[in-house]
C-alpha cells in the first residue's frame, strides 16, 4: 500500500552532481530529500569511482591557490602550471566531440566553471588540491623536472583523497545541511500530470511511497544496464567490465522518456577505459579509482594476434583514454597489452602498482607468457622499433606532446613519445574495456529543464550529470564531466528550489 510524504526538492542519486543540486536547493531555502538506490556504504555513484579531478578554465597556478585547502598547498613548491583559458577548454571540447557538443550548454560551463567550483570550497567544504602524483610517480616526476614540475593545466584540481574524498565532503555536507536522505530507496518512476513532473514512487522492500515536489534526475547514466548497453552501444557491449557504480542502471531515463521527455546526444557513445584486465567485472567501494591504466602512450599497445591497432601517442592521455577502452574492446577478447621496456617503466602511474604484468628477459619469451601470436608479435615489434627516429633520446620529452613519431613508416602510426622496445626486462600489462559512462541522455536546456518531445520544458524536472545528454560525444576530455555535473547540479537545484517557492506563493 503507498505511503505519501513530500518536500520541496526531491533529488535523485547519490553523486557529485545529485549531492550538488541538493545542497544547491537547500541553499535556497528548500526542504530537500535526497533518494540513494544504494545502502549507505555503497552512497556516492560514479563520482566514488573517479579521480576526483576537475578540469576548469583559469589564468595560472597563481589564480587557482586560493582554490585549494590548506593540506594541499604544500605542493605548492614543486608546482608551475600556465593558463587554461575558455578558448582552449572550448577547443578540447569541440575536437573530442567532433563538434557536437551543445554549444549553449558548454558557454554556460566555462563561464560559471571556476565559481562552481569555490562556491563548492566555501560554502560545501570540498577540500581541493593539485593532482601532482596522480598521474605519475610523485617522487620520480619531481626528480626526472629538476625539482619543479610542469603540471597539465587541464588537469586542474582534485579532491583530497580523489572521488572518495569529494564525495566524503559532499555527503557530510548534505547531513550538516538537515538534508533528509532515503537509502536504499531507488526511484521506480515519475508522478505526471499531463507535461508536469509531481513527484516520484520510491521502491522501498516493504511499500512503495510516493513523494510529491519538484524532482531533479542526477542518477547517472545506464551503463551498469547490460541491456541497455547492448540496445544502444552495440554487439559485445552487454560483457564488458564495469568501471563505475553499478546502481546507474538508467531506469530514470527511460520513465522520463516514457513520460515524454526528448533525449539527445550520442547513444552509440561511452566513456571507456584501459581497464585492468584482472579487475573484477563489478567494482566494490573499496577498488576506488585503482583498476584504469593510462600509462600508454608511452608504450605500444597489441592485441592477441600481436598487432598493434591504435595509435598510442596520438595526443596527451586525458584527450584520449576514454575511448581507449572501446579500441581494445573491439580486439579479441576485449584484450590488449600494453609493452613497457626500461627506458620507460618509472614513467607508470601509481595504480600500475597493484598490477600483476608479465615480465621476461626477451621479447619471444614475453609474448609466450602473454600467450599472443609469437612470430607475429616479433614482427610487429622489429617493424614498429625499425620505424622510430634516431634522435628520440633527445627529443623525447614525457612531459608535452614531442613529436617523437614513426612519421609515416607505419600503417598505424604512433605520433609521439616513440621510442624502441629493446631495453629489457620487458614488461606487459593486460588490460580490457572497462566502461564508465554514457554519452546519450535526457534533453535539456541550459537552466538544466528537462525538455519533452514537442521542445518545451517539463514543468517540476531537471536532470543533471550523467542522466542529461547531448554535451560529449565520441570521446571526452578528462576531468570535464565532474565539472558539468557541478554546474549544471548547482543551476538545477536553484531552479527547483525557486519554482518550489514560487507555487507556494501562489
Amino acid at each position: 500500500m503507498a505511503t505519501l510524504r513530500s518536500f520541496d526538492v526531491l533529488v535523485v542519486g547519490g553523486g557529485n552532481a545529485a549531492l550538488v543540486s541538493a545542497l544547491s536547493a537547500k541553499q535556497s531555502g528548500a526542504t530537500v530529500a535526497i533518494f540513494e538506490a544504494a545502502a549507505q556504504t555503497h552512497r556516492g555513484g560514479n563520482s566514488r569511482y573517479s579521480s576526483g579531478i576537475f578540469r576548469i578554465p583559469h589564468i595560472g597556478l597563481d589564480s587557482v591557490i586560493p582554490l585549494l585547502d590548506t593540506s594541499g598547498r604544500e605542493d605548492l613548491q614543486y608546482c608551475r602550471m600556465g593558463p587554461y583559458t575558455r578558448d582552449m577548454y572550448k577547443h578540447d571540447m569541440e575536437r573530442t566531440s567532433k563538434g557536437r557538443c551543445n554549444r549553449e550548454q558548454l558557454n554556460v560551463m566555462l563561464e560559471t566553471a571556476f565559481d562552481t567550483v569555490a562556491w563548492m570550497k566555501q560554502e560545501l567544504g570540498v577540500r581541493w588540491q593539485l593532482p601532482l602524483g596522480k598521474f605519475f610517480d610523485r617522487k620520480k616526476v619531481i626528480s626526472a623536472q629538476g625539482g619543479m614540475v610542469d603540471l597539465p593545466p587541464w588537469d586542474t584540481i582534485m579532491a583530497v583523497n580523489e572521488g572518495t574524498g569529494l564525495m566524503e565532503d559532499l555527503w557530510t555536507a548534505a547531513e550538516k545541511a538537515g538534508i533528509t536522505i532515503f537509502y536504499e530507496a531507488p526511484v521506480s518512476d515519475l508522478i505526471v500530470n499531463g507535461d508536469t513532473v509531481e513527484g516520484l514512487k520510491v521502491r522501498q522492500r516493504n511499500a512503495t511511497t510516493e513523494f510529491f515536489g519538484q524532482v531533479v534526475l542526477a542518477c547517472g547514466g545506464f551503463q551498469a544496464s547490460p541491456r541497455l548497453r547492448r540496445q544502444y552501444l552495440g554487439e559485445g557491449w552487454d560483457l564488458v567490465s564495469l568501471r563505475g557504480s553499478r546502481f546507474n542502471t538508467g531506469i530514470m531515463m527511460e520513465k522520463a522518456i516514457s513520460a515524454g521527455a526528448a533525449v539527445a546526444g550520442h547513444f552509440g557513445g561511452c566513456h571507456a577505459v584501459p581497464h585492468d584486465r584482472d579487475a573484477p567485472e563489478v567494482l566494490e567501494p573499496e577498488h576506488t579509482d585503482k583498476m584504469s591504466r593510462y600509462s600508454f602512450p608511452y608504450s605500444i599497445m597489441i592485441n592477441l594476434e600481436g598487432r598493434r591497432f591504435l595509435d598510442e601517442g596520438e595526443d596527451h592521455f586525458s584527450l584520449t583514454y576514454a575511448k581507449t577502452g572501446a579500441a581494445i574492446g573491439r580486439q579479441t577478447g576485449a584484450t590488449a597489452f600494453q609493452i613497457f621496456d626500461q627506458k620507460t617503466l618509472h614513467l607508470l602511474e601509481p595504480r600500475y602498482r597493484i598490477a600483476s604484468p608479465v615480465q621476461d628477459d626477451t621479447l619471444e619469451g614475453l609474448a609466450k607468457k602473454m600467450g599472443v601470436d609469437v612470430k607475429t608479435f616479433l614482427e610487429t615489434i622489429h617493424e614498429f622499433n625499425a620505424a622510430t627516429s634516431d634522435s628520440y633520446l633527445e627529443k623525447f620529452d614525457a612531459f608535452k606532446l614531442d613529436g617523437v613519431s614513426t612519421r609515416y613508416k607505419l600503417a598505424i602510426a604512433k605520433s609521439n613519445w616513440a621510442q624502441p622496445i629493446d631495453q629489457g626486462p620487458f614488461v606487459a600489462y593486460a588490460v580490457t574495456c572497462g566502461i564508465t559512462f554514457t554519452y546519450g541522455g535526457l534533453k535539456v536546456d541550459s537552466t538544466a529543464a528537462v525538455i519533452n518531445q514537442e521542445g518545451l520544458p517539463m514543468p517540476g524536472l531537471w536532470a543533471a550529470g550523467e542522466i542529461a545528454g547531448g554535451f560529449f560525444a565520441f570521446n571526452y576530455p578528462g576531468g570535464a564531466g565532474l565539472t558539468k555535473g557541478a554546474v549544471f547540479g548547482k543551476i538545477a537545484g536553484r531552479a527547483a528550489a525557486y519554482r518550489a517557492r514560487e507555487l507556494k506563493m501562489t
